[in-house]
């Protein structure tokens, strides 16, 4: 009975280590190289026109807003918005209550992206994974996503 526990938890242990090094596969500029093919694609199809931020985050400002904000990490930000997957698949959006959040608490993407709009300002990101959640997955939000938002600050402070 012993050499059976010892065995399975051999075996275990054994599974365990081995699922661990599947992650080692993984490479960061083959990862941004594909995002950043989606991300083309996903504009040329879609008829958008969009920049490149020098981070490779795609943006269209929609609207620029008004105001002379500074954005820092602790700058907090009210926004209405929808965060999309490129197959147009909602995955979180605001509904009756607009949110406020330290723009230093949020995904890198946002960070890069909101500073280019003031207070009223709308804006739409397309976010490479690896300013999203990267290797995560985030609820429905599978691993490698690149995430398509479309943000209205309806405060800045």
């Amino acid at each position: 009975m012993k050499i059976n526990k010892i065995l399975i938890l051999s075996f275990i242990m054994a599974l365990t280590l081995g699922s661990c090094s599947k992650n080692d596969d993984f490479d960061p500029a083959k990862q941004a190289e594909l995002d950043e093919a989606l991300i083309v694609k996903f504009i040329a199809d879609n008829k958008i026109t969009a920049t490149k931020h020098s981070s490779g985050v795609y943006y269209q400002i929609l609207s620029p807003g008004t105001g002379s904000v500074i954005y820092n990490a602790n700058t907090v930000v009210t926004a209405k918005y929808t965060g999309r997957l490129l197959n147009g698949s909602i995955f979180d959006q605001t509904t009756t209550q607009i949110p406020s959040f330290a723009l230093g608490k949020v995904i890198v993407g946002w960070q890069i992206g909101v500073p280019l709009i003031q207070k009223g300002g709308k804006i739409r990101i397309l976010i490479p994974s690896q300013y999203g959640y990267g290797r995560n997955v985030a609820g429905t939000i599978p691993a490698n996503s690149v995430l398509d938002f479309d943000i209205e600050l309806t405060d800045v402070k």
